[in-house]
């Protein structure tokens, strides 16, 4: 890391910590009426209907991960597999306001996420590069192949458009954008385990990406929006082609303007931005290699009802015990197994830990827990804690420890800008990061850090749909307070996201509608 990417990491994630005296900079006031579009279209050029019809597979959720022979590249599976990772899921409706949800939340529901395709021997479609329209379930055609290939290829691309998210929350935008890309990362790597693809994360310089998804065509967004490059996967499925082509032979298209009047600037976003471009991180030499199977006890819903009916709680009812094997189950899916599809795609050490509180689960005290999803974690992270920490056992299939015997409700609110969800849910997750060791190494572990709490939510919400249960991000909490709470006292490790399981309690007011009638 240079100097100048070490000071503008460290400067900008100190200054968009909320503190109990200061929230991080935000915008003074929201006028709802003028949000940026979320669903950005491109002008002057060919677009293809994908087939609309709901996916489903006789696969259960407890399956999910067992080897399965992988189904052929074509416009029906892809339709299908975009619909279970990407698309809308349904509209919610009340008062004259309509709004989409997606298999995947965000901060907000503002989603800065676009999602791209690269396409080679797809049955239906035409070599070459695509932009998917979530809107409409539509792929717009933006570039064609250079030369034709003699294998198949499959790849998803990912830009965001910092802009959605810092139009509502200012300069901590960036790293809500980065939680997301977590969440859309897990929810690819689910999707694809349904028809036997596997997900990869394709290692390319952000320049080789950027230039490759086209965000790097200055012409092309002139006065509008632009796209920050993230991160590509790739979808196997058998032998195919390896890496994606990096030149397009023709472009066409012009994107659409999300925010035509923005009252607000915020530079430290693309400051940091460009601090954080770099390599994927190193895959961990001692990753498991066990494949997966059916586990026990697991949930025999389909897993595609448990992918489509994802929800973002919006309160839970603070009453209502979760049964331990529920718990168990979602704290399992944090581990870096080689049966579970996004720890297969994502493969670098663990660096991120959850610190629990919990109120209510069954057979659990209330207070305090860590689950160190590493021997690296507990013996780098244990030291660091506090010096009075019990440090008791509190089960016999996971590492998890009890800190602190007590009640947490009113600990969990106060450090998550006394918001009640966090005191109402059965336990709240607080995701702390190894952060200066991974960052002095590459300036785009901020990105991959970031990506790694949001897979972790992700996962966790997951066990807890297929459970009856439910799960909520949590992106505003008080940084330092969490520090304290834990004992933290400088900036080896940091706090980057909550999580809370709960059970909901939906809003009856709210009409729900298809995601595409």
């Amino acid at each position: 890391m240079t100097l100048d990417s070490a000071a503008v990491l460290r400067a900008y994630h100190l200054r968009t910590k909320h503190r109990h005296e200061r929230y991080a900079d935000g915008p003074g006031s929201l006028d709802w009426d003028a949000q940026p579009d979320p669903f950005r279209t491109w002008k002057g050029t060919r677009w293809y209907s994908l087939p609309r019809r709901t996916p489903e597979r006789d696969i259960p959720w407890s399956a999910l991960a067992a080897p399965r022979a992988p189904e052929p590249f074509n416009t029906d599976n892809l339709s299908a597999f975009l619909r279970l990772s990407v698309a809308i899921t349904a509209w919610k409706e009340y008062g004259g306001n309509r709004w989409a949800l997606r298999a995947h939340p965000s901060s907000g529901n503002l989603h800065p996420t676009e999602t791209w395709i690269v396409a080679y021997w797809v049955e239906g479609l035409a070599d070459g590069l695509y932009h998917y329209q979530c809107r409409d379930h539509t792929v717009e055609w933006r570039a064609s192949a250079l030369e034709a290939s003699d294998q198949p290829g499959l790849w998803l691309g990912f830009t965001s458009i910092p802009w959605r998210e810092a139009w509502k929350y200012g300069e901590r935008a960036f790293r809500y954008c980065q939680l997301d890309m977590g969440h859309v990362l897990a929810a690819v790597a689910h999707a694809a385990a349904l028809f036997g693809w596997r997900a990869r994360l394709v290692d390319l310089s952000h320049e080789a990406l950027a230039h490759c998804l086209g965000a790097d065509r200055a012409e092309d967004y002139a006065g509008v929006e632009a796209e920050e490059a993230e991160v590509m996967v790739a979808l196997k499925a058998g032998e195919g082609m390896e890496m994606p082509p990096l030149e397009w032979d023709e472009w066409s298209g012009l994107p659409s303007l999300l925010d035509p009047k923005p009252m607000y600037e915020w530079p430290v976003i693309e400051a940091v931005a460009a601090a954080t471009r770099g390599p994927l991180p190193e895959e961990a030499a001692d990753f498991p290699s066990l494949e997966g199977g059916e586990r026990e006890g697991d949930s025999t819903l389909p897993a595609s009802q448990v992918l489509l009916r994802r929800r973002s709680a919006q309160a839970f009812d603070g009453r209502t015990t979760l049964p331990l094997d529920v718990f168990r189950r979602v704290l399992a899916s944090l581990l870096p197994r080689a049966d579970s599809p996004v720890w297969r795609m994502w493969k670098a050490a663990p660096s991120v830990h959850p610190a629990l509180l919990v109120h209510r689960v069954e057979g659990l005290e209330p207070g305090l827990y860590l689950l160190p999803r590493s021997e690296a974690g507990l013996t780098g992270l244990g030291p660091a804690l506090r010096a009075e920490f019990e440090w008791t056992p509190a089960d016999p299939e996971l590492p998890l420890y009890r800190l602190v015997s007590a009640r947490a409700e009113r600990t969990a609110r106060s450090v998550s800008c006394h918001q009640d969800i966090a005191a109402q849910s059965a336990f709240t997750l607080m995701f702390i990061a190894e952060f200066d060791g991974p960052l002095a190494e590459n300036p785009a572990a901020y990105r991959h850090l970031h990506w790694e709490a949001g897979m972790l939510g992700h996962c966790a919400t997951l066990e807890a749909e297929a459970a009856g249960w439910r799960g909520t991000g949590i992106g505003c909490f008080f940084d330092d307070a969490v520090h304290e709470l834990l004992g933290l006292t400088d900036t080896r490790w940091q706090v980057l996201y909550h999580y809370a399981i709960g059970m909901a309690v939906d809003d009856a007011r709210l009409l729900t509608l298809p995601a595409y009638e």
